[in-house]
């Protein structure tokens, strides 16, 4: 009888081992597959545009929240503001750093891996500055939803325990 810990769990992706890649039962699974499947830089039928906006409002949403609270202004009136600010800031890099992605003008997909192919708009100049255009706005918008939510007096107390955990003296 075969012992259950004589069977491989990682191999090579696809048997083949100059892909660079290993099939382990998370990487390969059909779980994960459609997880990453579903999300909107491989979700079919969508455009550059829609791709952007939609990875933008997340990446605004979520940078907000570590400025707010472990920015320097974090004890001041000027928290929130601060926090959108710099939000802004870093998105603004991150925009210009997908432009001069979109300028690398590669024209080739990447090798055979476990993930979805990227859809073939993005794979032209046009399609890559519509991305990051809309990336770019997508993520302001998110970043002022969060500045907006937190403005509500429904978070204050909410953030006044988070600063307490996160306050230096």
């Amino acid at each position: 009888m075969a012992d259950s810990r004589d069977i491989e769990m990682i191999a090579a992706y696809g048997g083949n081992p100059q892909v660079g890649h290993l099939s382990t039962p998370i990487s390969d699974s059909a779980f994960t597959r459609a997880f990453i499947g579903n999300l909107p830089a491989y979700r079919k039928g969508l455009s550059a545009s829609r791709r952007g906006l939609e990875i933008g409002m997340a990446h605004g949403y979520f940078l907000y929240g570590p400025f707010l609270v472990l920015g320097p202004l974090r004890e001041t009136e000027l928290a929130n503001l601060a926090g959108l600010l710099a939000t802004i800031g870093l998105i603004s890099i991150l925009t210009i750093a997908l432009s001069l992605h979109g300028a690398a003008d590669v024209k080739y997909p990447p090798v055979e891996s476990a993930t979805p192919s990227a859809p073939s708009n993005l794979w032209d100049k046009d399609g890559w500055g519509d991305f990051a255009s809309s990336f770019f706005l997508g993520a302001c918008g998110g970043a002022f939803f969060a500045y907006f939510l937190c403005l509500t007096p429904h978070l204050a107390p909410l953030q006044e325990v988070v600063n307490k955990i996160w306050s230096v003296g």
